[in-house]
């Protein structure tokens, strides 16, 4: 019996300890997923005990799981509506959207009108636009993305009018479509198509009205199409969430945010 108290006042003393058997649940954005993830495995390995876990599925689960409590932190590519004052977003890295195609596609840049006319389908052959006599295959992103989101608002659309011949979710899946079809056009974040092209991946980020996207373009400004990698919580952090949030927004990543192609925030 005196063994089985001994242990017990262990157990309890060890438990009680910050980060002793610590979760933290991460969902949203499929942009800040990666660089999350990468962050969160450097943050366990200096705090022991401490176990995140880091879902995708759209800026709209982030925010969603994050207001209900379903998740402890959620993950937003944009910044916040004006109906989400409610809740706080901790920025960590800055990103850009554009377009991508095929490597072996020959056009350098689209106009804005181009690109409007490519996703509304009113531009359908490649030749159009000065390049090859071919069917333009149109990827669209499904909705709950906030890369969809500010799409539409740079290109003053609305959801219905574009048209697709695909549709995806996730980067990933983007990348993956367009570098498998040599006539696709999709758009992406520019730190996740930087990072697919530099490992060899068979896409090309493409030009818009004579501005080349990239890092350097994201970091100055010139960009038009930028927006901010958030962390969002429905109140301040407490706990090892604290931690986690302040080390994520620290220089202790920036090599992180450098590798994944995103640009560091201003401090």
């Amino acid at each position: 019996m005196r063994i089985f108290h001994a242990l017990l006042a262990v157990f309890c003393i060890v438990a009680a300890l910050p980060g002793a058997d610590t979760r933290l649940t991460l969902t949203g954005s499929s942009t800040v997923a990666p660089l999350a993830s990468e962050i969160a495995r450097r943050f366990e390995a200096q705090h022991a005990g401490v176990r995140i876990d880091v879902q995708s599925g759209g800026s709209t689960r982030g925010v969603t799981d994050a207001r209900a409590g379903r998740a402890d932190i959620g993950m937003a590519s944009r910044a916040l509506k004006a109906d989400e004052a409610d809740l706080i977003a901790h920025s960590i890295a800055i990103d850009g959207i554009a377009c991508i195609v095929h490597r072996s596609n020959p056009i350098p840049l689209l106009s804005k009108a181009q690109v409007i006319g490519i996703f509304c389908g009113t531009i359908t052959n490649w030749r159009a636009v000065g390049g090859p006599d071919r069917r333009i295959v149109v990827v669209n992103k499904s909705a709950g993305h906030s890369t969809l989101e500010l799409f539409l608002h740079h290109f003053a659309l609305k959801a219905e009018q574009l048209t697709a011949d695909v549709v995806i979710g996730e980067n990933a899946q983007g990348i993956k479509t367009v570098a498998a079809a040599e006539d696709a056009i999709g758009y992406v974040s520019i730190g996740a198509a930087q990072t697919a092209a530099d490992a060899g991946v068979a896409i090309r980020l493409l030009g818009l009205d004579g501005l080349v996207p990239s890092i350097a373009t994201v970091r100055d400004g010139t960009w038009p199409i930028i927006r901010p990698l958030n962390l969002v919580m429905r109140s301040a952090p407490t706990g090892v969430a604290v931690e986690f949030i302040a080390f994520a927004r620290s220089a202790a990543v920036d090599d992180l945010i450098v590798d994944l192609a995103f640009v560091a925030p201003p401090r």
